[in-house]
């Protein structure tokens, strides 16, 4: 007899995922508010006369460095709302490269994930 492969998660097994991605979206949203938060009160330090140049290099480079931490946590944020509207419209853990399931102790991982293992490295080895 023939084993038929899963081309999609079960009802359960998306329930599951969903609440493991309202929950990384839950953190990841305090954490942008943290790193926000952060970065104002560097601009409200930086509105002081400074000394030095010294003084002023550091603190641009921290503001530049919570720049980019801020940018990739909207992404990462925009990555996990996507996964939910995968999981609404029944495509979720499908790899958009070879349409079978993606495993499932990836998604765990990387709940956003549009990609299988092999698709990935496949990607991977391709850009090189």
């Amino acid at each position: 007899m023939e084993e038929r492969k899963q081309n999609k998660y079960s009802i359960k097994e998306l329930k599951e995922f969903e609440k493991l991605i309202l929950e990384k979206l839950d953190k990841a949203r305090k954490e942008l508010v943290f790193i926000q938060e952060a970065l104002d009160k560097s601009n409200d330090n930086s509105v002081e006369v400074s000394v030095k140049l010294l003084e002023e290099v550091p603190d641009t480079v921290e503001k530049e460095n919570l720049g980019i931490l801020i940018d990739r946590q909207r992404k990462y944020i925009v990555h996990l709302e996507n996964a939910l509207t995968r999981i609404q419209n029944g495509t979720y853990g499908v790899c958009t490269v070879t349409g079978e399931l993606i495993d499932k102790d990836r998604l765990k991982v990387v709940p956003h994930s549009r990609h299988s293992v092999f698709a990935k490295r496949a990607k991977e080895e391709k850009e090189k």
